[in-house]
C-alpha cells in the first residue's frame, strides 16, 4: 500500500459498499450495532462497531490469521484504511445518528506527527461519509501496548477534534483504573469473558452494579459486549447498563447490511442530521476501472432475540 492517498485502493460495489485490496486479500466492512437500553422504547441501535472480513480466493481468513501477514510497513496504512471503509459504509447507512466505533492502536504510530496525520484522515473519511465527527468513537484497547503518556495525547488530540473515545478490553485490573483516570474517555467496552463470568453469580453482579453505577456518575457510558443468551442482556438491564452489544442482540452483516430495515430508526422528535453520502466520487475512477468485487461471505441476517422497539404492555 502507499500513504499517498487513504482513497487509492478503495472498491465500491454496486450495492454501494466500499470496500479495499490488500496483495491477494479482500478486505470488506462488517458493522455491529451496539443498543441503548432505554425505559420508554426498549431497545434502539445507538451506534455501530467496524469489523474486518477478509477472503482470499473466495475463501474467509480470519482477522487472527490476516494480521500476521501484513507486512511490518503496511500495518499503519492498512489500519487506517479499514476504519475509512467501516466509516464511508455507516454513512452509507443514511441514519442520522448512529455512532461508528473503530479500533485504534496507538503503538503503531511512532510520532505526534503521525498521529496528527491519522485524524486528520479519519475526519476526510467522517466528512465524506456525511458524518459529524462526535459520531466517531476512536476505540482503543487495553491491550494496545502503547505507552500510557501516547495514548493519553493521542486521546487529548481526538477530543480536540470533536471524536468520542471509548476504551476496549476493560476488566477493572489496576492498570485499567489507572488508564480510565487518565484518558476520561466516553466510553468504556467491558471484557466480554470478564462480565458473563460476573453475571454467573450473585457476588459478580453486585460488583458490576457498583462499577455501573460510579462510571455514570462519572460521566462514562459502559458498554457490555459478546452477550450471547437473553437472560444476561436482561440482566444487563436490571443492573442498568446503558449500551449493549452481542450476538443474543443482532449478528454482525455485511455492508450495506439490512439493519436500516430490520431495526428502523425512531425519528419521530429528531430532524436527520445529514442527508448521507449518495454523492460519494472517491474511490470512482478504481471502481470503474475494475469490476465490483463479489461478496464473498454471505452476510447473516440479524436475529434479535427480543422484541425491540416500544416495549409492549404487559410484558413481551
Amino acid at each position: 500500500m502507499t500513504p499517498r492517498s487513504i482513497f487509492a485502493n478503495l472498491v465500491r460495489s454496486d450495492n454501494g459498499s466500499f470496500s479495499t485490496i490488500y496483495g491477494p486479500f479482500l478486505l470488506q466492512s462488517a458493522l455491529q450495532p451496539i443498543f441503548r437500553s432505554t425505559p420508554d422504547s426498549g431497545l434502539e441501535i445507538e451506534a455501530f462497531e467496524g469489523l474486518l472480513r477478509a477472503s482470499r480466493d473466495a475463501e474467509p481468513v480470519s482477522p487472527a490469521e490476516f494480521f500476521p501477514l501484513v507486512s511490518p510497513v503496511d500495518m499503519a496504512d492498512v489500519d487506517s484504511i479499514l476504519r475509512t471503509i467501516h466509516i464511508l459504509n455507516t454513512g452509507r447507512l443514511n441514519r442520522a445518528r448512529a455512532r461508528i466505533f473503530v479500533k485504534f492502536h496507538p503503538g503503531l504510530f511512532r510520532t505526534p506527527q503521525e498521529m496528527r496525520q491519522e485524524v486528520d484522515r479519519i475526519k476526510v473519511a467522517s466528512h465524506e461519509a456525511g458524518l459529524a465527527p462526535d459520531r466517531i468513537v476512536c476505540e482503543i484497547s487495553e491491550r494496545s501496548g502503547a505507552a500510557d503518556d501516547i495514548v493519553v495525547a493521542f486521546t487529548e488530540h481526538m477530543r480536540a477534534v470533536g471524536f468520542r473515545i471509548a476504551i476496549d478490553d476493560y476488566g477493572a485490573r489496576d492498570s485499567d483504573l489507572d488508564r480510565l483516570k487518565r484518558i476520561r474517555p466516553d466510553y468504556v467496552k467491558f471484557e466480554a469473558a470478564w462480565v458473563r463470568d460476573f453475571l454467573d453469580n450473585s457476588a459478580g453482579l453486585a460488583l458490576l452494579r457498583v462499577i455501573v453505577g460510579q462510571m455514570l456518575d462519572d460521566g462514562i457510558e459502559p458498554i457490555f459486549e459478546g452477550l450471547e443468551e437473553v437472560w444476561q442482556v436482561d440482566l444487563c438491564e436490571e443492573l442498568g447498563v446503558p449500551l449493549m452489544q452481542g450476538y443474543a442482540l443482532a449478528r454482525p452483516e455485511l455492508a450495506p447490511t439490512t439493519f436500516n430495515e430490520s431495526f428502523p430508526e425512531n425519528l419521530a422528535d429528531l430532524a436527520p442530521l445529514h442527508t448521507g453520502s449518495s454523492d460519494i466520487t472517491l474511490g470512482a475512477s478504481r471502481a470503474a476501472a475494475a469490476p465490483p468485487p463479489p461478496v464473498l461471505v454471505k452476510p447473516v441476517s440479524a436475529r434479535p432475540a427480543r422484541t425491540f422497539g416500544r416495549r409492549q404492555s404487559g410484558g413481551e
